[in-house]
């Protein structure tokens, strides 16, 4: 499988979860790799779990720190001789709290993370995409809580909403330069992040309704969502641009209401 041979790929958040699904499957399609994570540990084990550890070079930055996110881009370029691709997944969501309960630190902490920290990877990789002339992919996780109300807590659903928003201004801003920016926008995962939810489920003995409201009537799994990224990234994807995809077992297709009591 050649699907990204060549290919210099930065990916963030990537110490487990989708990050860590997209890690392995972008090396598999022959792409070489710099991991970044907070989680220098969640790290060391997606590159132990990677096919050809010698493709995956691993560095532990907080994504929504500015001279982190320049260190970390410094670090690419100088193990990779250049950036083709740009997957800014790191993310967090923050309380499950109602909208009247959540605090302005609250969504200040999930905004810096969820929207600056893509923005932030986006100001500092894409002048390294211009300087090479050569066009490349730039990805970004939103969310089907982006999209519309339900399917997540306020402050994390306006980030994501941010973040589909983001991809469009910049898609545009990099007119003619062969730079093409997209969101994918996840549905329920089970993964570290979401954990939270499933446990309380299981707790409950509730576990085998999560994921009913879409017409596949089940979550999605972390690699599902790393197939997408990898059209996105590939030449596949080659007249893709300005979008926000969602992988959300048709959730974001319709309106999920809760039964209403009849009168």
């Amino acid at each position: 499988m050649s699907r990204l041979a060549g290919k210099r790929v930065v990916i963030t958040g990537a110490g487990s979860g989708i990050g860590r699904a997209s890690v392995h499957r972008f090396v598999e399609e022959g792409a070489e790799v710099v991991a970044v994570d907070l989680n220098e540990e969640g790290l060391q084990e997606t590159k132990e779990l990677t096919s050809d550890q010698s493709k995956v070079h691993i560095i532990t930055a907080d994504a929504g720190d500015e001279v982190a996110v320049e260190q970390y881009v410094k670090f690419a370029i100088e193990q990779l001789g250049g950036i083709d691709v740009l997957y800014a997944n790191a993310g967090i969501t923050g309380s499950f709290s109602p909208l009247l309960e959540q605090t302005a630190e609250e969504w200040q902490t999930v905004l810096r993370v969820n929207l600056i920290g893509p923005f932030l990877a986006i100001k500092h990789v894409a002048p390294q995409l211009i300087k090479q002339g050569t066009g490349g992919s730039i990805i970004c996780t939103a969310s089907t809580a982006g999209i519309r109300s339900g399917a997540g807590p306020a402050h994390y659903s306006a980030s994501k909403a941010g973040v589909i928003n983001l991809v469009q201004i910049a898609a545009n801003d990099f007119l003619g330069t062969n730079i093409r920016v997209n969101a994918v926008c996840p549905g329920l995962i089970e993964t570290g992040m979401t954990k939270i939810i499933f446990d309380f489920a299981k707790a409950k003995g509730t576990d085998h309704k999560i994921g009913q409201l879409n017409p596949l009537q089940r979550t999605g799994d972390p690699m599902e969502i790393a197939n997408a990224v990898l059209f996105l990234a590939s030449d596949e994807s080659s007249y893709v641009n300005g979008q926000a995809l969602p992988v959300c077992g048709g959730l974001s297709s319709s309106h999920p209401v809760s039964g209403r009591s009849k009168k």
